[in-house]
């Protein structure tokens, strides 16, 4: 069956299939494929497309088509596969597989909305980007990942090949990437369609730059945010917050953010302040706002019987269903004598009704007492996978639209503060989905444990947020489960944590310290987990770190301004400036923040040297030393407690900042 060239693109029509291809921006192209009829509202990433402005397309007789859009071209075979070309040298960069003897086509519509594509694998390629995984790995290749989200885990189905394209499975149904040896599969659980987005780029650069403009630009990071911020499980009352908050500027410490944790409010679902404990917010965010600190408050999507919400939320429609049945519920603890667990319900970010009924309330009681920065935790929403899985949502059941649920709980928040005036959003969140990075998501990894090993997975699932398109990222400084702030081993680790985090895009402190509440209850807390918590030698350690970090603020600005622009992460790995350096592409426990400072992180406990590799095509200033040493080469570099490996590029600016 012939294409046919549409105002779109291509189409190609069988009984089996509709098929379509159109430019979507400079450089890229969509293609969508259904056994009925391509749904042009059906949900996703990508909204409208970008301006395409270099377009040819034909058709030739042998019943093949040619799309060319930029650097990228598509040839589409008369059998209905498709190969993606670099325009200018014709080197395939990505083709659809060629099926084996009896097996189905590339792409697949099986029973129950259940959809497959089918790529071909290739030698050699290096995958990032997936978003956050605790795998460890930065190169996925080999990986099957789930695409569902969790606690520690946001699905961003973006993937970035080394082969130079980017591709976006623009599907927000549960299901997984392959990236095997001999096939790359991505595979929706439901939904009946294919849909995905490539584009072509001879840099990561300018792969990430067409991805976020089709997808979004992230906004200007708020200036407050670029500094400090402290956390801990939890600070209970006002007293307890405003104390530890006047204690850091009595000790001439930098601090942006101070965070009131989950369980400050009366029920889950009330969404304002425990006044017997949180007694005059509007008072608290003024005396912190004279101390140059803002609030950041914890908000949850759990609602609770006989909360504010609950009844209203219910008779709206605004709740999220259960597939057998009813409301779907989880249990979680309640200020109820009765019941110190309770069923609980969630609200439906996919709902539109339900997102303004959640902000209204926001609005209310913390807008406008002053707060304007968000801790959207628990937004997978938090449940075990089989309840997970019974969701319906008002965009369709789980398998078909889950991975919504992120994106347009933070797009609810977003849309809120820019009504509201302010033009920078960002909220905190523990998941993300393709586009949140629009609506200010400054992604965490979620609670992870407090060990070395954690530490260093977080290096590398951290670069793979990056080239997911998500700036603003961070981890819990010394992780979240546990650590005892009198251990000198845990000691070592808050500090290598520690100056990991001063170079991280967004730094901040969390953990729920030793001695940890022994039940998880709305009474928890836990221990100590300010900077001087750790003992003499590592306060003066931390001190000095925090001072680091407000000289490098200037120089977070700057790139602040690069992501909103071309979407670049502040914090990437080396092969994002050093495409050409063929060793650049193997290291994986290092990375640049912006341009010209390179990072070597200390993940091992008792090291006090680790190996540097230093990119070809510059040159590299060593702080420490005074020394300029020659890229392309690996430096042996003294790593003792007081600092990690920090190396500038030489001539830049930014030098001024690690003295």
């Amino acid at each position: 069956m012939p294409y046919s060239i549409s105002a779109d693109g291509l189409e190609r029509h069988t009984a089996e299939e509709l098929l379509r291809i159109e430019p979507w921006g400079p450089h890229a192209v969509r293609v969508r494929a259904s056994s009925g009829t391509v749904d042009p509202a059906a949900p996703g990433a990508l909204e409208s497309p970008p301006p395409s402005p270099h377009v040819e397309v034909s058709v030739a007789e042998d019943g093949s088509a040619r799309l060319v859009n930029g650097r990228l071209a598509v040839e589409a075979l008369p059998d209905g596969r498709l190969r993606f070309l670099h325009a200018a040298s014709g080197r395939e960069l990505l083709a659809d597989k060629t099926p084996y003897p009896h097996h189905p086509g590339p792409r697949v519509h099986a029973a129950g909305g259940r959809t497959e594509q089918h790529f071909e694998a290739y030698g050699g390629e290096r995958l990032h980007g997936l978003g956050q995984h605790l795998h460890g790995l930065l190169d996925q290749k080999g990986c099957v990942i789930d695409l569902v989200q969790g606690n520690t885990v946001a699905a961003i189905p973006f993937l970035h090949s080394s082969r130079g394209y980017g591709l976006l499975w623009n599907n927000p149904a549960t299901g997984r990437a392959e990236l095997g040896t001999d096939t790359t599969r991505w595979v929706a659980d439901a939904g009946g369609r294919v849909d995905y987005w490539i584009t072509a780029g001879d840099t990561p650069a300018q792969i990430l730059d067409a991805y976020t403009l089709a997808t979004g630009r992230p906004p200007l990071l708020p200036e407050w945010a670029s500094g400090f911020w402290q956390s801990k499980l939890r600070y209970r009352t006002q007293d307890e917050l405003l104390a530890v908050a006047r204690q850091y500027k009595e000790r001439g410490l930098p601090l942006c953010v101070i965070v009131c944790d989950f369980f400050h409010w009366p029920a889950m679902g009330d969404w304002r302040f425990e006044a017997s404990e949180w007694p005059d917010p509007a008072a608290m965010v003024a005396e912190l706002s004279g101390l140059g600190v803002k609030l950041a408050v914890s908000v949850w999507p759990t609602v609770e019987p006989g909360s504010d919400t609950f009844d209203e939320l219910r008779s709206a429609g605004c709740l999220v269903q259960d597939g057998s049945g009813g409301l779907l519920t989880y249990h979680w603890p309640s200020r109820s004598a009765e019941e110190p667990m309770r069923r609980m319900a969630y609200y439906d970010a996919t709902n539109s009704h339900a997102r303004a009924a959640l902000w209204r309330r926001l609005s209310n009681n913390y807008l406008s007492a002053g707060v304007a920065c968000f801790w959207l935790d628990a937004c997978e929403p938090d449940l075990s996978r089989d309840v997970a899985d019974r969701a319906v949502y008002a965009a369709g059941p789980a398998a078909e639209a889950a991975n919504l649920y992120p994106l347009l709980h933070t797009r609810t928040v977003a849309d809120g503060l820019r009504a509201a005036g302010e033009d920078r959003p960002l909220s905190l969140v523990r998941s993300a989905w393709a586009g949140s990075q629009k609506y200010g998501a400054a992604l965490w990894s979620g609670d992870i444990p407090t060990t070395f090993d954690s530490l260093a997975r977080q290096i590398r699932a951290g670069l793979n947020v990056a080239m997911s398109g998500v700036p603003w990222w961070n981890t819990d400084i010394g992780g979240f489960f546990g650590g005892d702030p009198d251990d000198p081993a845990y000691r070592e680790l808050l500090i290598r944590w520690f100056q990991y985090g001063t170079f991280s895009p967004v730094m901040r402190l969390h953990g729920d310290r030793v001695p940890n509440h022994p039940a998880f209850s709305t009474d928890m807390t836990g221990g100590p987990n300010e900077v001087w918590s750790y003992g003499e030698q590592a306060y003066g350690i931390l001190r000095d770190h925090l001072l680091l970090r407000e000289r490098l603020r200037p120089y977070l600005t700057v790139l602040s301004e690069d992501a909103h622009r071309t979407g670049a992460p502040p914090m990437r790995p080396l092969f994002f400036d050093f495409p050409e350096d063929e060793r650049a592409w193997d290291v994986d426990d290092q990375f640049l923040l912006g341009p010209d400072v390179l990072v070597a992180p200390v993940y091992q406990a008792g090291a006090r040297t680790r190996p540097v590799y230093l990119p070809s095509g510059a040159r590299w200033y060593d702080p420490a030393t005074g020394h300029v040493l020659e890229g392309g080469t690996t430096s042996d570099t003294d790593a003792p407690l007081e600092r990690i490996p920090a190396f500038v590029r030489e001539g830049a600016a930014v030098a001024h900042a690690l003295h």
